[in-house]
């Protein structure tokens, strides 16, 4: 068993929605690598840091996403004296990682892991109220934020309402 502790850059952006690791970005690994019968069972968490915009209002979010990792890698196939044996060329999507001339790629396993806890559509905080649909307006800067809307199918009953209102005034002037 050995235990792994390093950072390594990452090679690509890696991204899910709105949320992504930027290119370059350190990834901190806190790997245990044990022997296994089978191959090299590796566990451990990842440490990511995450810049994303928030799905409501637009604004960036950052946060540094944990995530737990654990992969077995197996030995390629070897006949009775330990020689290679060639693999076919059918590549089965649920066959584990094969430990390549005794070294593991992680960089697969590690990015899986971290693209697949990314949420699809950040928010800034819980309660975010997003921008004003209409002049699009950061609603959080300004709670009371409001558009006058007039339907124009209320209208005639506006005019009659305007009209009652200007009748009303006009009394109340005669009885003084």
């Amino acid at each position: 068993m050995r235990e792994l502790v390093t950072t390594v850059p990452t090679a690509e952006g890696w991204g899910a929605g709105l949320a992504r690791v930027p290119e370059g970005s350190d990834v901190d690994l806190d790997l245990r690598l044990e022997s296994v019968v089978e191959g090299v069972l590796v566990t451990g968490t990842v440490r990511a840091p995450v810049v994303a915009e928030c799905a409501r209002c637009l604004e960036p979010v950052t946060w540094d996403e944990d995530t737990d990792i654990q992969e077995l890698f197996v030995y390629p196939p070897q006949d009775a004296r330990g020689r290679r044996i060639p693999e076919e060329t059918d590549s089965d999507e649920d066959a584990p990682p094969v430990i390549e001339d005794d070294l593991l790629d992680l960089e697969a396993t590690v990015r899986d892991a971290v693209v697949l806890r990314l949420p699809i559509a950040p928010l800034c905080r819980d309660d975010c109220p997003g921008l004003c649909v209409q002049c699009g307006a950061l609603l959080a800067e300004d709670p009371g934020h409001r558009h006058e809307d007039h339907d124009p199918r209320w209208a005639a009953l506006g005019a009659l309402l305007a009209q009652t209102e200007n009748d009303d005034k006009h009394d109340r002037q005669k009885d003084d």
